[in-house]
């Protein structure tokens, strides 16, 4: 992860030095922001690879920031959020987070999912082959782009990848723990909550529903299957 860089923003300085700790030890370029005016700034100029993202915090808080920068770019974002805060996982997830950790943290917990994220979004697993075509939906990997109903639909990169994932393993369930390691990379330990909210956000972006061609069906306990109807 040589020459790499982390963007930590969060308004305690001591959160922000542990974590400036461990990831100058695996060799990361760190910068720092202590409230959410800040990093946006530090976006611009630091051009970070990846951005841990604190929720709770002063001029503008951390939902706020997540937007702003979904606006013009699909970074990768891990959130940071209080365990009480279940609610703010979800609106996190739901405006574009890649990611969120609950506080307490273990900080080698937050370098192994920076470090998985960044191995992913760094290999070159699309081609111009990569290309599926149902009626009404082209998804395109290599081009990150998909049309549904003729019309262009905006998804962020791991939506983008549960998507794929399902789709090209049409009429097969998948479970919730399948796709947190074929589009994760690593263990959620259990909570799979994530996976649900991005199922639930492509569902909507998509238009997809009971009277279209195809649909992201749930099975009940386990998982989801992309399914076309006859």
């Amino acid at each position: 992860m040589n020459g790499k860089t982390v963007l930590i923003v969060d308004d305690e300085e001591q959160i922000r030095e542990l974590l400036s700790i461990y990831f100058t030890k695996e060799g990361f370029n760190v910068a720092e922001a202590a409230d959410g005016a800040e990093a946006l700034m530090k976006v611009q100029q630091a051009k970070p690879d990846i951005i841990i993202l604190d929720i709770m915090m002063p001029v503008l808080d951390g939902m706020e920031v997540c937007q702003q920068i979904r606006k013009h770019s699909n970074i990768p974002i891990i959130m940071l959020t209080s365990r009480t805060q279940d609610d703010d996982r979800i609106m996190g997830l739901e405006i574009g987070a890649d990611d969120y950790v609950a506080k307490p943290f273990n900080p080698k917990e937050i370098v192994a999912r920076v470090k998985a994220v960044l191995r992913r979004s760094a290999a070159p697993q699309y081609t111009s082959s990569d290309v599926l075509r149902f009626p009404q939906l082209e998804i395109n990997m290599a081009e990150h782009s998909v049309i549904a109903f003729g019309n262009s639909v905006a998804l962020a990169n791991k939506e983008m990848e549960v998507l794929w994932q399902l789709a090209s393993h049409v009429g097969k369930v998948l479970s919730r723990e399948q796709l947190l390691e074929l589009v994760w990379d690593y263990s959620y330990c259990g909570d799979t909550r994530t996976v649900d909210t991005h199922v639930k956000r492509l569902r909507k972006k998509l238009g997809a529903g009971p009277n279209t061609p195809w649909d992201i069906k749930t099975v009940w306990g386990i998982g989801y299957k992309f399914e076309v109807r006859k």
